[in-house]
């Protein structure tokens, strides 16, 4: 690619992170390299099995304790953004990569965890070449503006609103 451009997936429905990976899917498919960087989150989700199986195109890290979900941030929780931020900036730096996913960094953004305007300068300072796809709600106006391509997810309804719980395979 001689021009990457900069998508945001937001908004308060489901979808997010799911278009992130069928992006990442896509890009490998055509023999791209991608570095898939999870923020707040941590553990075993199905995404992240299968992105093992490729693994010679697709890398990814995870910069959350597992634990944070609606209580104020502890030290631990911005010290796992903050080298997740750090580590994003090597990769980018390195330049090794067509695409870059920043899963959940405006969540981590709202939170406290990171700064907005160091996202914002992660998006002005990417590689010219570099896909760069950002999720997550709330992102702000200005990540908004910034970005070359912004797709709303809107919620009009869930089964999770009747009890189901996240299922293994499609939620999680």
């Amino acid at each position: 690619m001689s021009k990457g451009y900069v998508h945001v997936l937001t908004g308060d429905g489901k979808g997010k992170t799911t278009a992130a990976i069928g992006l990442a899917i896509r890009a490998a498919g055509s023999g791209l390299k991608i570095y898939f960087a999870q923020f707040v989150k941590k553990g075993q989700y199905s995404e992240i099995k299968a992105f093992k199986r490729l693994s010679d195109q697709i890398t990814v890290e995870q910069f959350g304790l597992g634990t944070f979900t609606d209580r104020d941030p502890k030290p631990e929780d911005i010290l796992a953004a903050q080298n997740g931020l750090s580590r994003v900036r090597i990769i980018m730096a390195e330049n090794a990569y067509n695409m870059m996913v920043l899963d959940e960094i405006t969540v981590a953004v709202r939170l406290g965890l990171i700064a907005a305007n160091d996202l914002l300068g992660l998006i002005i300072n990417k590689p010219h070449s570099m896909e760069l796809v950002i999720t997550g709600r709330y992102a702000s106006p200005r990540v908004i503006d910034t970005a070359d391509m912004v797709t709303q997810m809107k919620a009009r309804k869930h089964y999770y609103q009747s009890g189901v719980q996240a299922r293994v395979g499609i939620e999680k």
